[in-house]
């Protein structure tokens, strides 16, 4: 009977590990308000935490252990109440230019955080979370498509020689100016027989023939529908970008979405990323920025701006610095198949490299194919809400006042020195931070619309908690009685057997805080079918050495043969199972890849202790007796 020193030196280590990374579960954690930047690149210092600390004592709200992390401000208060009252507090104290989020900070001991140990996450089911409520901008998302409409209309019309005077959009309709009625009844005919999109309205005026056009009912319905369902699936992308676990993420009524995200999370950067409606436009500089712009300080010297151009932020909005670009757009982010953040090699600040998709690489060749040594600009656009309260004199109630605004900044402006492609790169970001959120924004894909918070709470668990406590209750009874069982049955054998079965769970915790999957009640349907398999393996192993002992086999033979013989059973059962969980996990969704990824976990923790560390901790027993005449089994 010889066991291997290599075998119990990785036993002690896995067992240590698991250990360590299983132990922040038992830390509960605490209710707090998280300060973080509107943009990425925002630094919090101790200057916000001090002010943010002064709001909360004028308003009589208790914090405590105040830290910053990952350059967000966490203060901790003691209970849901007052993180709700702290919240709206820092919001009208702090201004539009910080997110203030719902959030649990950790309790776990210090020195377990330096190794990297953190609290395994709960699903939506079992803790809760927090709840987001999102109202897409149903007009936005028609004037949006009314844009591109408006151009196409124009280079239609050109195409197909249908003279016009004039076209111009205001107030969500494009109105199109002909010199006569023969022009316009021309163009009427045109768009209906090429979709018939448009509600038309012919009138007449003293300079020529004026042709109204607003989208039909039935094509606002289809915009505002591909609305909700791009950002559904935009919204998707951004949170599987972010790493957030087990999140629900679907529609509610026609133009709301909810977005609940288990544990409460990082919520300041999700909030971040998750309302913000940025996208990229590419623009030729025009060719009379010199002659509006003056080439010194580089701001608006007051000239007419000409037709066909806009003046835009450069930079940043407040560097003073403005640019004239052409108003026809070559390509818009929608057209981005991927973006990775990055550093350039020329001046080592932040970049982000872009590949189009086969349409957008067209498009960018031909427009830079005859505008060599030209300036191209790239304009980011963002839709925001700006916050105010406004007090009742008569009831002293302050009502929140939401009113959206666009931000619109030229973040790059470069020479064209060759015809370009379906990739390149932007810099002249302000940092690595916001390079990589505009990459994973632009990864996740454009919203079709902006979007706007209407609501954030925490909720309780979606099972209550009374089903929760029962579902924990028969695990633990299921686990004593098994335990129980097997002590009864196989004695001493029993108890190296739920020693084992400790470890088991150990690991799985451990393993499963390691990957950041979140424990749901199907989960725990999986550790307790993996408690049931590891003891199935040891009653197994023991019923072999049973075996082994009426046919005459020594103790320590019985031994050795009992775990040999009992290996390849247990290894095939165990085998089968894990390829079902892996199919389940491939095509199953939510709750079912909760189970299977427990499952998977349970089946290779539980071969490990089942056969390697109860042969181990029977070796220590039985191992060194000469005289061994009997086993407790």
């Amino acid at each position: 009977m010889r066991y291997p020193a290599w075998k119990y030196v990785l036993i002690i280590f896995v067992l240590t590990l698991s250990t360590i990374y299983a132990l922040p579960s038992l830390y509960p954690d605490e209710h707090a308000v998280q300060i973080s930047g509107a943009k990425a690149g925002t630094l919090i210092d101790q200057s916000i935490l001090n002010k943010a600390e002064q709001s909360l004592q004028q308003s009589k709200i208790a914090t405590h252990n105040n830290s910053f992390t990952n350059n967000a401000a966490l203060l901790r208060v003691d209970n849901a109440e007052s993180q709700l009252k702290a919240q709206e507090v820092l919001r009208q104290s702090l201004g539009d230019n910080y997110v203030v989020a719902l959030n649990l900070a950790p309790t776990t001991p210090e020195w377990l955080q330096k190794l990297g140990a953190k609290p395994m996450k709960l699903g939506l089911d079992l803790r809760g979370g927090v709840h987001f409520l999102l109202e897409v901008d149903m007009d936005k998302a028609i004037s949006q498509r009314l844009e591109t409409s408006a151009a196409d209309l124009r280079q239609q019309l050109r195409s197909n020689n249908i003279a016009f005077n004039q076209l111009n959009l205001n107030n969500n309709q494009i109105t199109v100016r002909f010199a006569d009625n023969d022009d316009r009844s021309k163009a009427m005919d045109f768009l209906r027989r090429n979709g018939n999109e448009y509600t038309q309205q012919a009138l007449a005026s003293s300079d020529g023939s004026i042709l109204n056009l607003t989208y039909s009912e039935a094509k606002r319905q289809e915009i505002e529908t591909y609305a909700v369902e791009q950002n559904l699936t935009t919204l998707r992308n951004r949170i599987n970008e972010l790493g957030v676990a087990e999140a629900l993420v679907q529609r509610q009524g026609s133009n709301r979405i909810v977005v609940d995200l288990p544990g409460v999370q990082d919520t300041a950067e999700a909030k971040r990323v998750l309302g913000r409606t940025a996208n990229l436009e590419f623009r030729l500089v025009a060719d009379q920025n010199d002659q509006v712009i003056d080439q010194y300080t580089g701001q608006y010297n007051g000239q007419a701006i000409p037709a066909g151009t806009e003046l835009f932020a450069y930079q940043s909005l407040d560097s003073g610095k403005q640019l004239l670009l052409n108003r026809q757009r070559i390509l818009t982010g929608e057209r981005v198949q991927d973006a990775r953040s990055g550093f350039s090699q020329d001046s080592g600040g932040a970049e982000v490299n872009i590949t189009l998709d086969n349409a957008g690489g067209k498009l960018m060749t031909d427009a830079t194919r005859n505008a060599q040594q030209k300036r191209m600009a790239v304009l980011f656009i963002e839709n925001k809400q700006k916050i105010s309260y406004v007090t009742d004199p008569k009831t002293g109630t302050q009502t929140e006042v939401r009113t959206p605004y666009t931000e619109s900044v030229v973040i790059n402006a470069a020479t064209i020195q060759a015809v370009l492609g379906s990739s390149f790169r932007i810099t002249g970001l302000d940092s690595p931070q916001e390079a990589s959120e505009l990459a994973l924004m632009l990864r996740a894909g454009a919203l079709a619309a902006p979007m706007y918070f209407v609501e954030e709470r925490v909720v309780g668990p979606s099972l209550g908690q009374e089903n929760i406590d029962k579902g924990i209750l028969s695990t633990e009874v299921g686990f004593i009685l098994v335990a129980i069982w097997m002590i009864v049955f196989f004695r001493l054998f029993g108890i190296i057997a739920n020693v084992a079965l400790i470890c088991n769970l150990a690991m799985i915790l451990a393993i499963m805080s390691l990957i950041g999957s979140s424990l749901t009640l199907p989960g725990i349907a999986g550790i307790v079918i993996t408690i049931g398999m590891a003891v199935d393996a040891n009653v197994l192993i023991c019923e072999r050495i049973r075996e082994e002992i009426r046919w005459g086999a020594s103790p320590k033979q019985a031994i050795v043969a009992g775990y040999d013989r009992a290996y390849n059973t247990i290894f095939d059962s165990n085998l089968t199972t894990f390829i079902v969980a892996l199919i389940l996990f491939a095509i199953g969704t939510g709750p079912i890849k909760g189970f299977a990824v427990t499952l998977m976990i349970g089946i290779v923790c539980s071969m490990f202790t089942a056969i390697t560390v109860t042969r181990a901790i029977v070796q220590l027993i039985y191992g060194k007796r000469r005289n061994l005449k009997k086993l407790s089994i």
